[in-house]
């Protein structure tokens, strides 16, 4: 924007600058007056023109300068990494400059929204289909990357990547670049005192209904009485909460076609019940995902519902695939009654926002294509992110790092169950809180066909206004 402003400065400095002129020389009276003026308006022809032909040099030579705003996906929130990434992308396309904001979560949608207000909304933001679809998309304000799709390396996208980039109109508003599947966690040395771990199949990482709630009661028997906690303080993690109810009788967040929230089925109702019934299964209303993994982490807890593959990774506090006091985690699958989980995921790419400038709406799709396709950096952009690639054709990724092992076994065995990207449906905001609200009235007393179906009704609600 730097360069837009001093664009537009120096136009009304030549500007005043002439009129300043022509006022002088009309001072001087004669007929001479009129023939600066005229003399005047000739070199603010040949100004415009050479500003006219300065614009169309640069449209035709690619120049141009774009913003990207980045939420914190990996390490596309770390200034050093962006920096490099754009270095290799200015090797090829020299004449694009790109420059970057860093958001966070707590603040990133406020700065966006006063931009989008002040008509200062960035060229290129890195987020998800909750935001770049379901938002923004929504409300008219992003271009359709259709012509993106329609190109060789995009026809390699997953089915449901594809899916949940793509407007109930047909717009394109998300161009993905990585994703991760979510799926809970096992303290493998608990479950083995309790001899829980016969109900687990080790090489799958899979385990059926029945038998979840088989060891949690093995473990709550021989003395564990947190077994895992349904946390509910806010909606930090819910995708864990989410993912269990789902799976453990086959039930559904919303339809198909995301027009409407289904949670009130026999399946979930089934479901929260059976959790509620089953002892070691305890409502907390006083924590939230982050803190559950931190009370599995350090021993409190014996299961976690909120993990993934970047939390097998963490060595904050000790070797990565430990706890605290260096116990195996064994990352698992929800558990099913049918065989077939259904993993919430994140999806992350690249949306354009429509602010009527062609030329950097162009150079915006090149940085895109560039992060996300190119032979020569594809990998790396998925790397920095920490996630997978949304392409099987790109493969590895971690090969000869440290974490490739944890990597394979995550993309091999967890990322297949990425299930239906429901986020998308409207009213998703709302249906959040909702969630979790209903699941603190459940935990203190609250019957569950009842507030099941308070839930339903105001998440509905939002999502037809």
């Amino acid at each position: 924007m730097k360069s837009y402003k001093e664009d537009i400065m120096k136009k009304l400095l030549l500007t005043g600058l002439t009129l300043t002129a022509a006022g002088m020389l009309m001072a001087c009276g004669g007929g001479g007056g009129n023939t600066s003026t005229a003399a005047s308006a000739e070199s603010t022809k040949a100004e415009q023109a050479a500003e006219t032909t300065k614009a169309e040099d640069a449209k035709s030579t690619g120049a141009a300068e774009i913003s990207l705003w980045t939420y914190p996906v990996g390490k596309w929130g770390d200034a050093e990494t962006v920096a490099g990434i754009i270095k290799n992308f200015n090797e090829k396309y020299p004449d694009i400059k790109v420059t970057v904001e860093y958001l966070d979560y707590q603040n990133g949608d406020d700065q966006i929204n006063t931009a989008i207000e002040g008509k200062q909304a960035p060229d290129i933001v890195l987020e998800g289909p909750e935001r770049l679809v379901a938002n923004w998309g929504a409300k008219g304000l992003m271009v359709d990357l259709k012509d993106m799709f329609e190109k060789d390396a995009a026809s390699d996208i997953y089915d449901p990547v594809k899916a949940a980039c793509v407007s109930p109109k047909g717009e394109y508003y998300e161009y993905p670049a990585f994703m991760i599947a979510h799926c809970m966690a096992i303290n493998k040395t608990m479950f083995e005192n309790a001899g829980a771990l016969q109900y687990l199949d080790l090489e799958n990482h899979t385990w059926t209904t029945e038998n979840f709630l088989k060891a949690v009661q093995a473990l709550y028997d021989a003395g564990q009485t947190n077994v895992g906690a349904i946390y509910c303080s806010s909606q930090g993690g819910d995708q864990g909460t989410r993912a269990l109810v789902n799976n453990l009788y086959s039930g559904t967040f919303t339809d198909k076609e995301h027009t409407k929230y289904t949670v009130d089925s026999a399946e979930n109702i089934k479901a929260l019940q059976a959790i509620v019934d089953q002892p070691g299964l305890n409502f907390d209303p006083s924590i939230a995902g982050g803190d559950e993994i931190t009370l599995f982490r350090n021993g409190t807890l014996a299961m976690s519902f909120c993990w993934n593959a970047m939390q097998q990774m963490n060595a904050d506090n000790g070797p990565a695939g430990k706890t605290n006091a260096g116990d195996e985690i064994i990352p698992m699958l929800f558990p099913s009654d049918d065989g077939k989980t259904e993993l919430c995921g994140g999806i992350w790419g690249y949306g354009i926002f429509d602010n009527g400038d062609a030329g950097k709406i162009e150079a915006a799709k090149t940085f895109i294509d560039f992060v996300c396709n190119d032979e020569a950096q594809v990998k790396e952009s998925v790397k920095a992110s920490g996630f997978f690639p949304v392409r099987p054709s790109v493969v590895g990724v971690y090969d000869g790092t440290e974490v490739a092992d944890t990597m394979k076994l995550f993309e091999d065995k967890f990322m297949p169950s990425m299930g239906d990207y429901y986020q998308v449906t409207k009213g998703w905001t709302t249906a959040r809180t909702e969630w979790w609200n209903m699941l603190q009235r459940i935990g203190t007393g609250g019957d569950v066909k009842t507030e099941v179906a308070t839930f339903t009704t105001n998440a509905n609600a939002a999502a037809q206004q």
